[in-house]
């Protein structure tokens, strides 16, 4: 039992050290997006996600980028077609 709740406190303040930062490293892309480190590493690779790299080495993300990155290719629900199925056939 006090296992457990030592995890839920540690995962608590990861969060919350999370939320704080602006500037993320991979470890902290990996825990937000929930993908794996040698896919994010496909991705920087690839130029397939933004980062930024001032040293040559370390890699940093920025928080607003990855989380623009992670809402692009918005799938639409039934409604939201059918509204614009009808916009569109009105305006002709």
């Amino acid at each position: 039992m006090t296992e457990l709740i030592l995890k839920k406190l540690e995962a608590i303040e990861r969060n919350s050290l999370l939320a704080a930062k602006n500037v993320l490293t991979l470890d902290d892309v990996v825990y937000l997006t929930g993908m794996s480190k040698s896919y994010l590493y496909k991705l920087t690779c690839t130029k397939e996600i933004p980062f930024y790299r001032p040293s040559g080495k370390q890699m940093y993300f920025d928080r607003v980028e990855i989380e623009n990155w992670m809402k692009r290719h918005r799938v639409y629900t039934k409604e939201e077609c059918a509204q614009e199925a009808l916009s569109r056939l009105s305006s002709n």
